[in-house]
């Protein structure tokens, strides 16, 4: 069995936390064991090394993902990038051509689907195994997970089985209905239907013969090379619409999508996080703050205050999906980043009537890890470290830094740095256009910059 996770979107409902670089499975906002703030894509990738399914599985996501990936999971975790964002499906075909072209897997291997945010117990992860057992009994070319309902939502889709197959451990599919009124999903739990979670399974030669269909090539870098031209659409849409014979696995325990203010902090074990107050008055209300001041929060109940560099919400939690579309066209770059290496924020972004621009960046390294030796032809730099210890580059000469030191990097001058404890200093850009595509790496690792340069 081979897992395909499916990492990608900007979550936008999380806004100002989300944003295109940063989706919401990265937000550190769910407790562990330990009393750690810990991701989504954290818990679930431990609860599958758990159930020893990590070495089977392959995530697919965005450029703008990777750097967060392997800093939150780690950096063996196998990736498979896409050129650009097509919607599910383009996504689970390009992971099945490379599972078929690159990793030669048999096509008899059976390939499980899901989202990389979904909040489940580790029990749901035994169910995901047996559907490889649901294929072969029951002939489908499709078997998904079906989750009991708990309450008529209006915000998922229903998978309506056939009546009478209580005798069958999984059922086979009638037919879909998605996101229904109150009243007709009241309905359809009456007739034993299930909530569509986005966990679906299939045999390898089943998707490759459905992309031979389509003139979807089958060779990974032929794929990658027409990659734009496919048509961005729902796996649900392009194929599980079309699917005749389709096996749907009941599973009764807990499950949630974790995909607007209302269901997260429903798992979060505080309601504050970060600097601020929420008074003994303010009932079912969360504070999450990433903002070095304090919000205090003052008789409000049923609502979320959310604040970060990108922006700040006040909303009543039974709105709060709504803010997709009302910050969709908010056109600002993200404010905060995680990356490989540690992590920036944005402090300060000011233009001048003659066009050049002034970024303010505070950036923290962490120990033993490096920014990549690069150069820009747009911008010149000044560094001021502010705290720990590190060992800077810059044109071939290595030499070290310290809290109070300041570094001037001359346009298309080469640097890098490496921490040696844990590092952070302040970054102000000047240029005529500032922005992140304007980098050049040369080499991403410091013992390439060593090898390439000399001690001063």
């Amino acid at each position: 069995m081979k897992l395909i996770l499916l990492s990608g979107g900007s979550g936008k409902r999380l806004w100002p936390l989300s944003n295109d670089a940063r989706s919401k499975q990265f937000l550190r906002l769910l407790q562990n064991d330990e009393g750690e703030m810990e991701s989504m894509i954290q818990r679930i990738w431990k609860q599958l090394g758990a159930a020893n399914l990590q070495k089977e599985s392959v995530i697919t996501t965005s450029h703008t993902q990777v750097d967060m990936i392997q800093n939150q999971i780690g950096s063996d975790v196998e990736l498979l990038v896409e050129p650009q964002r097509r919607d599910t499906f383009p996504a689970i075909a390009l992971a099945a051509v490379y599972l078929y072209s690159m990793k030669e897997i048999s096509m008899n291997e059976i390939c499980v689907v899901m989202p990389v945010d979904a909040y489940v117990e580790d029990t749901f992860f035994e169910k995901i195994k047996e559907l490889e057992a649901v294929l072969g009994d029951s002939e489908a070319e499709l078997a998904l997970i079906g989750v009991k309902p708990t309450y008529p939502s209006e915000k998922y889709g229903y998978i309506v089985p056939y009546r009478n197959q209580d005798s069958m451990s999984y059922y086979h599919v009638n037919h879909f209905t998605e996101k229904p009124t109150r009243e007709v999903a009241q309905e359809l739990i009456a007739h034993d239907a299930l909530w569509n979670c986005g966990v679906f399974a299939f045999r390898l030669e089943t998707m490759i013969a459905g992309l031979i269909d389509r003139g979807i090539p089958i060779h990974f870098e032929e794929l990658l090379r027409q990659y734009q031209s496919l048509q961005p659409i729902s796996f649900d849409y392009e194929i599980v619409e079309k699917t005749n014979r389709i096996a749907v696995l009941p599973y009764e325990g807990s499950w949630s999508d974790l995909g607007t203010w209302n269901t997260i902090t429903d798992q979060m074990v505080d309601n504050q996080v970060g600097k601020g107050l929420v008074d003994e008055s303010s009932c079912s209300t969360h504070l999450v703050n990433e903002l070095d001041i304090p919000i205090v929060v003052l008789g409000m109940s049923n609502a979320i205050v959310a604040a970060s560099p990108d922006g700040i919400l006040i909303s009543d939690k039974s709105v709060s999906h709504q803010v997709k579309d009302w910050v969709k066209d908010i056109g600002t770059r993200p404010m905060f980043e995680e990356r490989r290496w540690g992590w920036y924020k944005v402090l300060d972004h000011a233009k001048s009537l003659d066009g050049r621009e002034v970024l303010t960046k505070r950036i923290g390294v962490a120990a033993g890890k490096n920014l990549s030796y690069q150069l820009h032809y747009m911008r010149s730099e000044v560094w001021t470290i502010i705290r720990g210890e590190g060992v800077f580059c810059l044109n071939d000469k290595i030499f070290h830094v310290k809290a109070g030191d300041v570094i001037t990097i001359p346009v298309e001058a080469k640097h890098a740095i490496k921490a040696l404890t844990d590092l952070e200093f302040i970054e102000v850009q000047t240029g005529q256009l500032l922005v992140e595509e304007d980098i050049i790496r040369i080499y991403m690792t410091w013992e390439e910059i060593e090898k390439n340069g000399a001690w001063v």
